[in-house]
């Protein structure tokens, strides 16, 4: 008999059969159903050939040589400009602080301009971009909606209009001056890339526009969150180990192993899910019928003690994962939709050999480590609260101080 959507879901939270499900091509992507008005098409959610032929055009984009001038020369600029303000101030939320910083660095890879360079501007492309992350995780929201998703769509239009068609009509005119033999530069982002090749790929403006709203979503809500996250553990880390507090301003590679371990521990979302196209048999004997649901709960598997021992629930960047297994767990999923910005995030995981002159750290190594050169720590007198709008484990406020303290 054929399982319906209304059956309950396969629950996976072995590494194994999680690591199986994510690579099998009739286990398609159903996480985000419910966030159509942002998520409908993109990339994502594609599945199968249309899905390859879009990750293949995006991942022109998505090379180490773009990742090196993103983490070397652009990103540690728009840090500085970010952070000054704040240091000037002695503190700010950090959770406000990582959405507005990643946001910043979201918008040169997405591809969107910001002509006047003010706050003000920010602080509209902000609440457009916290619109849209709402709107890609309807299924955890606990208000009303259809109000919601009513309110989403009226954000992506206002959006269009203020900012993605005036981004868009400065690459038409760049490609076109580019086809017409002119020596121009186009920007490498996502929006030049899709309008590059929309005729290859036959997408309509609505497809750009959704694809373009979901790369802004992802890059600054995924890297913010973690960039909160990390901080918070190794707030609490240096509190017990106060040797490593050399450690954290002076060696990027403890920073990125404290990044991957806050990523295996809080995964962007705590859970994937799938819907079955066909049966399907894991190598382990899973038997997963057409139609049926299947949920991957990595708050579980990425705390297997069998891979990362005893303390798998504790938080430890000095953590070696046996062989074959990645330092943050199947957090950035696996197979055909792995995370397209993972290495630009996070970074490559390092080898006992790495060179730190030729490494890439991932941005969020970075940005996490100019906060303990500024001196950040908890403010006593507030401390952080938990996001009560989604059920999902967010910061919701996180004040901290910056700048000479104790």
């Amino acid at each position: 008999m054929t399982t319906t959507e209304t059956s309950a879901p396969i629950v996976l939270s072995t590494f194994a059969d999680a690591h199986d499900a994510y690579r099998s091509k009739d286990l398609r992507q159903a996480l985000y159903d419910d966030g159509e008005v942002v998520m409908g098409g993109v990339l994502l959610n594609l599945h199968g050939q249309e899905h390859r032929n879009r990750r293949r055009v995006e991942n022109r984009m998505f090379r180490r040589e773009v990742f090196e001038r993103y983490e070397r020369e652009l990103f540690p600029e728009v840090t500085e400009q970010t952070l000054a303000r704040y240091i000037a101030s002695g503190g700010v939320d950090l959770v406000h602080f990582g959405h507005e910083l990643m946001l910043n660095l979201a918008a040169l890879t997405a591809g969107i301009d910001r002509p006047l360079g003010t706050t003000e501007e920010t602080a509209r492309l902000y609440d457009y971009n916290a619109r849209f992350i709402e709107g890609a995780t309807m299924s955890h929201a606990t208000g009303d909606r259809v109000a919601l998703r009513a309110a989403i769509a009226q954000a992506m239009a206002d959006w269009d209009a203020e900012f993605l068609e005036p981004s868009a009509a400065r690459r038409r005119d760049l490609l076109a001056r580019e086809a017409a033999g002119e020596d121009v530069e186009v920007p490498k982002d996502v929006l030049s890339t899709l309008m590059r090749h929309a005729d290859e790929l036959d997408m309509s403006w609505e497809q750009i526009r959704r694809e373009v709203a979901f790369f802004l979503l992802a890059s600054a809500h995924t890297s913010a969150t973690a960039f909160v996250r990390t901080i918070d553990h190794l707030l609490g880390w240096l509190a017990t180990h106060p040797d490593d507090a050399a450690a954290v301003l002076s060696d990027p590679l403890f920073v990125q192993r404290a990044v991957h371990e806050t990523v295996r521990l809080n995964p962007s979302s705590p859970t994937g899910m799938r819907r079955a196209l066909a049966p399907v048999t894991l190598k382990s004997g899973i038997e997963i019928p057409e139609g049926a649901t299947v949920v991957i709960d990595l708050q579980a598997l990425n705390r297997d003690t069998e891979l990362f021992g005893p303390d798998a629930e504790e938080f430890d960047p000095n953590r070696v994962p046996p062989p074959g297994v990645a330092p943050f767990g199947l957090s950035f999923a696996a197979g055909m939709h792995v995370c397209i910005g993972q290495d630009l995030a996070a970074g490559v995981v390092a080898k006992s050999d790495t060179d730190p002159d030729d490494h890439l750290f991932g941005l969020v190594t970075g940005a996490v480590q100019r906060m303990f050169a500024a001196g950040v720590r908890r403010d006593p007198d507030n401390p952080p609260q938990r996001d009560a709008a989604t059920a999902r484990p967010y910061w919701g406020t996180y004040p901290v101080l910056l700048g000479e303290g104790s």
